[in-house]
């Protein structure tokens, strides 16, 4: 990744994580706590690719997994947003652009279903039945519902700092896109020129040659006279 996605990707993570720390997760809401953080991963990996998405998703989920008041055992969630970045990053939309709003709504409700899914599964696996005891309906209602409300607020504006960032590579728009069209025009603008000018070129110097033949051919005809 580069340089500059790093540091902006490092940036929003850290301050999702903190705001549903401090904040989301003390509203005490019914069901699961909206996942500011699953949206930032989901924002980014829709801009950057599954690679990229895979990465971040990974970064920030074991970021989640170190910060208190983590009661999970490490690397489980990191593992869960891995996978929801890097399919996330698969359905990215053309040029990283979002043309209508149904599609990344319905990324956000399978990424809130499958990563609370997924989570729970983990959790099995290691042991962990707090899922079974809160009642895994509930929880996949809640946080559909609590991550598509607050879609709308976080998953434009991550994408739009990320391409902002990013220079805008992915769209056909975007600056390097405007450098390359502007300097191939250049170059075939310059050629055509230069090749137009030599055709003047020489089409002058058959004019000229033309008008020479004949001028000769009237001097001389009015000789022969």
């Amino acid at each position: 990744m580069r340089v500059n996605r790093i540091l902006l990707s490092t940036a929003l993570v850290v301050v999702a994580l903190v705001v549903q720390v401090s904040v989301l997760a003390r509203l005490h809401l019914p069901g699961a706590v909206p996942d500011l953080l699953l949206l930032t991963v989901l924002g980014l990996a829709m801009v950057y690719g599954h690679v990229g998405g895979a990465l971040v998703g990974f970064g920030a989920g074991l970021l989640a997994d170190l910060a208190p008041p983590a009661d999970h055992a490490a690397g489980r969630y990191a593992l869960v947003l891995c996978v929801i970045g890097y399919l996330a990053g698969l359905v990215r939309p053309e040029n990283g652009r979002l043309k209508s709003a149904t599609g990344p709504m319905a990324v956000v409700v399978a990424a809130a279903v499958g990563s609370t899914l997924l989570y729970a599964g983990v959790g099995a696996l290691v042991g962990d039945t707090a899922a079974r005891h809160v009642g895994l309906p509930g929880l996949l209602f809640s946080a559909a519902l609590y991550d598509l409300l607050l879609a709308p607020f976080v998953v434009p504006g991550v994408m739009w700092l990320a391409r902002r960032s990013d220079n805008d590579p992915l769209t056909e728009s975007g600056p390097a896109a405007k450098a390359g069209d502007i300097s191939s025009g250049w170059l075939s603008s310059g050629t055509g020129l230069r090749i137009g000018s030599q055709r003047g070129g020489l089409g002058a110097l058959k004019a000229k040659a033309r008008t020479r033949s004949a001028k000769v051919g009237r001097i001389k005809g009015v000789k022969r006279l």
